[in-house]
């Protein structure tokens, strides 16, 4: 099935590539506009990037809503997380300012959350959320991944200590949100 992703992240895309494999992921076309992340959770984030994807391309699309909860913080950065240090922040600036606010806490405890929509042409969509529970690390280590990866440590699996962005891709799809949530999709389209 060729699915077009409603983001204009590309290390989503490809990390989505090969998760949903043997379906055809297919970059967001140059001039459709995504909405605005205005909803109060990943889902609903995610389930209005798919149908609004869908509507504008008439192909099958998916879209996707991640970030990190931390327990110390109530949550945050939540659904902010992609713009946690600003609205046009980069990745370091996010992973900075999640560090220094979290340098008076001894509880580390955190979860990576993805959601992920499907959304046909002119129809209803459905979602496939899962998680990663883990503990950020105090500085960040390791060159793979993005985002919050050089941080998070996910609390299963033989790598535990290691952060994402320590890990090899096949490791970290094996255990991560977003490997979860694919799988769950996969899952649903066989």
């Amino acid at each position: 099935m060729k699915l077009v992703l409603g983001s204009r992240n590309s290390h989503k895309l490809q990390e989505l590539s090969s998760l949903l494999a043997p379906h055809q992921l297919l970059p967001l076309p140059d001039g459709i506009a995504l909405p605005d992340e205005r909803g109060q959770s990943f889902s609903d984030n995610a389930l209005e990037k798919a149908r609004a994807t869908a509507g504008a391309t008439a192909i099958p699309a998916l879209g996707e809503d991640s970030g990190i909860a931390v327990r110390a913080l109530g949550g945050a950065p939540g659904v902010r997380s992609a713009r946690y240090a600003g609205e046009n922040a980069s990745d370091a600036d996010n992973l900075v300012k999640l560090l220094f606010e979290m340098e008076r806490y001894e509880d580390r405890a955190a979860a990576y959350v993805c959601a992920l929509a499907l959304a046909m042409p002119g129809g209803d969509g459905k979602v496939f959320e899962a998680s990663c529970a883990g503990e950020l690390a105090r500085a960040p280590r390791g060159t793979g991944g993005f985002g919050y990866d050089p941080i998070f440590m996910p609390s299963e699996g033989a790598s535990r200590g290691l952060t994402m962005a320590e890990l090899a891709p096949d490791q970290k799809n094996a255990m991560s949100h977003r490997g979860k949530a694919a799988r769950l999709l996969l899952e649903w389209l066989s």
